[in-house]
């Protein structure tokens, strides 16, 4: 997926159709700097707005994802191509959470091993409040990425 592209591709459909981007905006309930957006290649519609989007601008998704109109002998090869970098962006994010669930597992770990060795050093003498604090903190954003991993079915093997 192009950003870029795609958002060329949503201003030259929109203005196919004679409209503005505050038309766009008001049909599709954004605003027209929403809109801008989009078309600069900045940001994305979200995915909750996309399939009315398309029909708005009279294209498939698959059209909308591949940023240009696709001849019928082509649709279902544009299809896979679209499929497979949606499952490549899809196995980065989550590459990406799990290197971030190690890093705070190990943050964790070895604040509570800097914990133990004061605790034997200094016994009750030092204020220990800050490394439980961010002891807690640490643990709680883990937890956190963990529910969203789960909650995005990451970790499912079908």
């Amino acid at each position: 997926m192009n950003q870029d592209k795609i958002g060329k591709f949503i201003a030259e459909r929109r203005k196919e159709k004679n409209m503005t981007q505050e038309q766009l905006a008001e049909k599709m309930g954004v605003t027209d700097k929403t809109i801008s957006r989009w078309e600069n290649g900045k940001t994305m519609p979200d995915y909750s707005l996309l399939k009315d989007l398309c029909n708005e601008l009279d294209i498939s998704v698959n059209e909308f994802l591949s940023g240009e109109k696709i001849e019928n002998g082509k649709y279902i090869n544009c299809a896979e191509e679209n499929l497979i970098i949606l499952t490549k962006q899809i196995e980065k994010r989550k590459k990406i959470l799990k290197i971030i669930q190690k890093i705070l597992l190990i943050s964790v770990c070895v604040l509570f091993v800097f914990n133990i060795i004061f605790n034997s050093i200094y016994g009750d003498n030092w204020d220990k409040s800050n490394i439980l604090y961010m002891t807690y903190i640490i643990m709680s954003i883990n937890f956190a990425i963990a529910v969203i991993m789960s909650f995005l079915n990451f970790d499912n093997k079908h």
